[in-house]
């Protein structure tokens, strides 16, 4: 270490500042210099956790889609309820549970993770071959809507026949070509609802 102080947990340090360059230089910006540059450390740290800079970006996205499980626990216990961020209630909370979750999946982070998986083809194929599906990161997170959207269905929120399985994807896409633009910043929450309301306004049910 350049300062002689020893790194308390060099893999969090090091993806601490792995986030830092992508929401502010984007995913060219990321290489293994800039990485250990942004947290303080010599190269060869990144290289003694990691078999290669690959090896780490993979761990970082990992990383990421673990932190879908605590939305996914979220989402579950909020099927049924009227509690949220907006002011519906009865089916009309679904929108605003929704909202909250695309939200919390694209938040600047998140984005910025996106958009590394896509710019890099060995890095997705490091990813599927971890057991991630589809684009990595989309994939669990499209997988968590389904699993609320059943939910819901199955409380009598949505109707019988609403097809969760193509209604979570097309919630992702919608809205990451929302949160996708880096230069204007993100939309507003209003507009965010907007789209999830035009997504499932077919499946909803009144209650």
């Amino acid at each position: 270490m350049p300062t002689g102080v020893a790194m308390r947990d060099p893999r969090r340090q090091l993806f601490d500042a792995a986030e830092h360059i992508l929401l502010r230089d984007g995913p060219t910006a990321l290489t293994s210099r800039a990485v250990t540059t942004e947290a303080g450390c010599a190269k060869g740290v990144l290289h003694r956790h990691f078999a290669d800079f690959d090896a780490f970006l993979a761990d970082l996205v990992l990383d990421r889609i673990a932190r879908l499980d605590a939305l996914s626990d979220t989402l579950q216990a909020a099927a049924g309820t009227s509690t949220g961020s907006g002011s519906g209630s009865g089916s009309g909370s679904v929108v605003d549970h929704l909202t909250d979750a695309l939200i919390d999946v694209f938040d600047p982070v998140g984005i910025a993770v996106v958009s590394l998986v896509i710019s890099r083809d060995e890095l997705r194929a490091r990813l599927r071959a971890a057991g991630s599906t589809g684009i990595p990161l989309m994939g669990e997170a499209s997988a968590l809507l389904a699993a609320y959207l059943t939910a819901e269905r199955d409380l009598g929120r949505l109707a019988p026949d609403a097809d969760v399985t193509t209604l979570a994807p097309t919630l992702l896409g919608a809205a990451h070509l929302l949160f996708a633009d880096r230069e204007a910043g993100p939309p507003e929450r209003a507009a965010v609802r907007r789209t999830v309301t035009a997504v499932v306004a077919g499946a909803l049910r009144d209650t």
